[in-house]
């Protein structure tokens, strides 16, 4: 069974939005995604609340916690460990990979080449990052083309996530994987690479641009 999971949506746990978790889950779960996964900035231990919801909502829709954290050349999502008891923070990117890696965990560029806090062509010197994220609901369609089109040279996967900050920008980009994800399986299907990223919104034109700068 294939399984549709929104990788990367933020609440007001990240400190930059207002929107309640709950909120974001229950739009979620009106889009028909089998999860959605929370990437609050810079710390795990901030998306500590979620547990409460993921057994609440356990019969319809799966909740995720991630973090996006910052290597010294931009920003991440990072599953499958905590970020808070690593030595990560600001660290060069290579380094960081080796770290989470090491840990359990696998590290995904976020929005590679998004102006401002991206990695941009240093993810072409990035050895053991899992995938990247092709598909980014807060991006000009040309900065999500050429993150997929970055990971096809690489050869990894490619992600896709809203980067959600209010409900209805939830699933607006999402992760399509082949096969069926559980709670305990997301981090292994991530190393597998049987997935691939989609974008839902509208074709992007000129007049929405000033909206992703």
């Amino acid at each position: 069974m294939k399984t549709r999971i929104d990788l990367h949506v933020h609440s007001k746990l990240s400190g930059d939005t207002d929107a309640e978790p709950e909120e974001l889950i229950m739009h979620a779960i009106k889009q028909g995604l089998h999860g959605i996964a929370f990437t609050e900035h810079y710390s795990y231990e901030v998306s500590e609340p979620l547990e409460e919801m993921r057994e609440r909502y356990k019969d319809k829709i799966m909740i995720f916690r991630g973090v996006e954290f910052s290597a010294l050349e931009g920003h991440c999502l990072i599953f499958g460990v905590n970020t808070d008891a690593l030595s990560i923070s600001h660290l060069p990117l290579e380094e960081m990979v080796r770290i989470v890696n090491e840990s359990g965990g696998v590290v995904i560029p976020s929005h590679p080449y998004r102006k401002g806090n991206s990695l941009g062509d240093v993810i072409k010197n990035a050895p053991g990052i899992c995938a990247l994220e092709g598909y980014n609901g807060c991006n000009m369609h040309a900065y999500n083309a050429k993150a997929v089109e970055m990971a096809r040279v690489l050869s990894i996967p490619y992600t896709g996530g809203s980067d959600a900050h209010l409900p209805a920008e939830v699933g607006l980009c999402l992760t399509e994987f082949e096969d069926e994800v559980t709670p305990r399986t997301l981090v292994p299907l991530l190393k597998k690479g049987n997935y691939r990223g989609f974008d839902n919104r509208p074709r992007f034109s000129p007049s929405t641009a000033i909206l992703f700068l």
